[in-house]
């Protein structure tokens, strides 16, 4: 019997499948990640070993590097096993550009200044804590593949794989009477998952806030680009300000 046909309209999503290998894309990405990393501190002969190296405010720039190609890896399997385990199929444009996107080099210019400004009268310091760790103390080739990784890959996997796959799996699971309720429940419990993936107490309600603006720029476009164009833009403010603040 041969396979069937997963563009078709009688092959529904199944929603729990995607969720699952979501949650395992995942765990193996951090698996990889980790491995690689150890691999970079033994050729590196790097003192302290992997745990120094994961408390390190400025780690070198390969173990960024590393660090984010290994989950990258989990996404792509998570991504896979959606496709063709959970039989959810890609939007029909989903990488479709339009002039028209330019505006959403706005939004993301905007979500970064409008999160500093929520967090302003609580006098939040170290904001830029997470691009500066990242980034290191990286200069060079060194520098340039990670703001290449921040600004290009990272919003292309992470779309993919919290909205392409989560946002759109809890979607479809959700029950509600109103489609509006379903995607405003998936686009909230999408952008805390997001916030959560990202490790960063201090910076948690302002990466769940953005994870729920580019939820919903997903819901209303019905493609993925608007939220990568938005998500690199946001990327691009933080390092913006992280390398005006290290010229002072």
């Amino acid at each position: 019997m041969s396979p069937p046909d997963l563009e078709s309209p009688t092959v529904g999503p199944r929603w729990g499948v995607v969720l699952v290998g979501a949650g395992l894309g995942f765990v193996v990405g951090e698996l990889v990640a980790t491995v690689l990393a150890a691999v970079g501190v033994s050729l590196a002969h790097y003192p302290g070993g992997l745990s120094s190296l994961a408390r390190a405010t400025q780690a070198p720039w390969w173990f960024s590097a590393v660090s984010l190609a290994g989950l990258w890896v989990g996404f792509g399997l998570a991504a896979r096993v959606a496709r063709t385990r959970g039989h959810l199929a890609p939007l029909a444009e989903q990488w479709r550009v339009r002039l028209a996107d330019l505006r959403f080099v706005v939004l993301g210019v905007a979500l970064q200044f409008a999160v500093n400004l929520a967090y302003a009268p609580w006098h939040v310091q170290h904001l830029n804590q997470p691009a500066n760790r990242l980034l290191g103390g990286a200069s060079g080739l060194g520098g340039a593949l990670i703001v290449g990784m921040t600004l290009l890959g990272a919003p292309i996997m992470e779309e993919v794989f919290f909205r392409g796959v989560i946002f759109r799996g809890l979607a479809g699971l959700v029950r509600a009477p109103q489609r509006g309720v379903r995607m405003w429940a998936a686009a909230v419990v999408s952008g805390l998952l997001f916030a959560l993936a990202h490790g960063e107490p201090v910076q948690f309600a302002g990466l769940a806030a953005v994870g729920v603006v580019l939820a919903v720029l997903v819901a209303r476009t019905q493609r993925l680009t608007p939220s990568v164009i938005t998500h690199a833009s946001f990327n691009a403010v933080a390092l913006a300000a992280l390398y005006a603040s290290r010229g002072h």
